[in-house]
């Protein structure tokens, strides 16, 4: 036993001894008569050695008094349970010829756990102010807003913080205003807060609402804004919850916490299910959703990981990545190309994975339709019948398309190309719907990313730091948007609910102006509109103002998550058609921008090409 534990058991030993005296003290009025000062005596013979056995058997020394817990406070009461039980049969079964006061036996565990925790509260405390006592004298003046678990959490870490030191907290919850969460007073709901910082001279705020509904994480920061306060935020939820940040790793507010959505509620432990202990393949595991995809799936412990990726530094850094955080995984890194057969069937025949996500693909909308067009259809739609037939013939149990909200009614090439590779999916799944144990074609259509490699807000970000202007296509352009874990978070959710053919789209909630999302984001920058400007560009090759989830002859079905629901196209894509699709691109060879555009035409008649 290390010295200082062997010194707290001498402590309890003595506390012990002192509270069976001072039973007898108090029971006796404080004059103990000699018949029971001799009893009481005796006894102690037999009542130390119970007690300090019942210690030891609950691990009271396993801890350290400066961090003395409610674990511990649970423990202590145990112990002196278990023992003040115990001490009437014992001195039952010995035959103890002095009888015992019953009032001794009840007042002893009470003084006995007041001694023993009271002993560790104060040292605890004591050990704190030597450490941070004086902190707060030093420490810059902060409010926070909420006043939740996250928001208890965070005052009690910045208790021991040299930087910051909370003077207040608002809520717009009325019973919890006048109250005190460790000694610091909630003093008035959100819109006060003007009030109470600039008479003080407050100049930061901490917003600690990571569960909160997304509207009212953004209601705080603009009134925050609007105080003139510096706004900082706690974590996402999901990261605290995981304990990959704690609580106090503040950071700036980023335009993701504004356009947040609500926390995803998914059937843990069905994915789980899905994946432990099978073969997950992912294509294109490099990119923004593939990683994140992979991340999702590493969670949920699968026999191996398979990242199938073309691109050697992506596949590269998301390896050390996941070799970093997830050593015991097994992870095969794969370098191919989804169009290239016979790579693709070597893969299948190696690691015969039980379950495919395909988001291998090329994205970028005015990359795709100028100088690349043909690629587009080459990589979007070849790659994924590939891909899709390697996975049937190789008994895949489930295939997870990730498609777009661009292949709705498409305007562009690449939005096209996905449209076809959608159909090419379902055309497997037709052709299996009779079979036994066909491979589950399913299909998850979303909108943008928030963050992800080709989005607005990398690009907003670099040209602020630029000093300006940032720059949008068209005044009142609008897009869905998502962050990144959702996606990849829903897209497991899709791919359990799957029986096959069906196109699952993600509920994107309400489409964003891109105008107002450069502006939230100069203003979170430090800047005005005067500053930095927001200069208009016109619309770029194939890029229209609005998209579209569901296209004009579609029909969607609520599934039992609120944020997924079905498209339901009529009609049937068979082989026949597919192989018609895939013999007419290779007798194509090589079509220039405006020849591809006339092809994909003829195969995709919703397509309608941008002015």
């Amino acid at each position: 036993m290390h010295p200082r534990n062997a010194a707290a058991l001498v402590y309890d030993g003595v506390a012990a001894m002192l509270a069976w005296c001072l039973a007898y003290w108090l029971r006796f009025n404080f004059d103990i008569p000699a018949l029971f000062l001799q009893g009481m005596l005796n006894a102690l013979l037999l009542v130390l050695p119970l007690q300090v056995a019942a210690f030891l058997f609950c691990g009271l020394y396993r801890g350290i008094w400066r961090y003395a817990s409610i674990g511990d406070m649970q423990r202590i009461g145990t112990a002196v349970g278990g023992a003040a039980v115990a001490i009437p049969g014992l001195l039952l079964v010995t035959g103890w010829q002095v009888p015992v006061p019953r009032s001794v036996l009840l007042l002893d565990p009470i003084l006995l756990v007041l001694l023993m925790a009271g002993a560790r509260v104060v040292y605890r405390g004591w050990k704190e102010h030597r450490r941070f006592g004086h902190s707060l004298l030093r420490g810059e003046p902060v409010v926070v807003i909420g006043s939740g678990k996250a928001a208890a959490a965070l005052v009690s870490e910045l208790r021991h913080s040299t930087r910051y030191c909370v003077v207040a907290l608002f809520d717009d919850s009325p019973n919890r205003i006048g109250r005190l969460i460790h000694g610091v007073p909630v003093v008035g709901d959100v819109a006060r807060l003007a009030a109470y910082t600039v008479p003080r001279q407050v100049m930061r705020a901490i917003v600690a609402l990571p569960a909160a509904a997304a509207s009212a994480r953004r209601r705080a920061v603009e009134v925050a804004q609007q105080a003139g306060l510096a706004v900082l935020t706690v974590p996402a939820f999901d990261d605290i919850a995981s304990g990959r940040v704690a609580i106090s790793q503040l950071r700036e507010v980023e335009v993701e916490d504004l356009l947040g959505r609500d926390q995803v509620e998914l059937d843990a432990e069905a994915i789980a299910g899905l994946i432990k202990g099978r073969v997950v393949l992912v294509s294109g595991a490099g990119g923004s959703i593939g990683s994140e995809l992979c991340r999702q799936i590493a969670i949920h412990a699968p026999a191996r990981l398979v990242m199938f990726e073309l691109n050697e530094f992506a596949l590269y850094q998301v390896c050390e990545e996941f070799r970093s955080r997830w050593p015991g995984l097994s992870i095969a890194a794969v370098i191919g190309d989804v169009k290239d057969a016979s790579r693709v069937a070597s893969v299948f025949g190696r690691f015969a994975p039980d379950i495919v996500f395909h988001a291998a693909a090329y994205k970028h909308v005015p990359l795709m339709e100028e100088e690349n067009a043909w690629q587009a259809v080459r990589n979007n739609v070849i790659g994924t019948a590939v891909i899709a037939a390697q996975a049937r013939a190789s008994g895949v149990r489930e295939f997870v398309l990730i498609s777009t909200d661009k292949a709705v009614n498409p305007t562009n090439v690449m939005g096209a190309t996905k449209r076809l590779a959608e159909r090419v999916c379902r055309s497997w799944a037709d052709e299996d719907s009779g079979s036994a144990a066909p491979c589950r074609f399913v299909t998850v259509r979303f909108g943008n990313v928030l963050g992800s490699a080709g989005s607005v807000i990398p690009k907003f970000r670099a040209q602020i730091a630029a000093g300006g202007p940032v720059t949008v296509t068209h005044p009142e352009i609008q897009r869905y948007f998502m962050s990144i874990p959702e996606a990849a978070q829903l897209v497991l959710q899709a791919g359990l609910m799957g029986n096959g053919r069906e196109i699952f789209v993600l509920e994107m909630g309400e489409p964003i102006r891109i105008a107002d999302l450069a502006r939230d984001m100069i203003r979170l920058s430090g800047f005005d509109d005067d500053q930095i400007e927001v200069r208009f560009t016109g619309l770029r090759p194939g890029e229209k103002l609005y998209e579209e989830l569901l296209a004009d002859d579609e029909l969607t079905v609520r599934t039992r998550h609120p944020k997924i629901r079905i498209a339901r196209k009529p009609g049937d894509d068979r082989d026949e058609w597919r192989e018609r699709l895939l013999a007419d691109i290779a007798a194509a060879g090589e079509l220039d921008d405006a020849a591809a555009r006339s092809w994909v035409s003829r195969w995709v008649p919703e397509y309608r090409p941008a002015s």
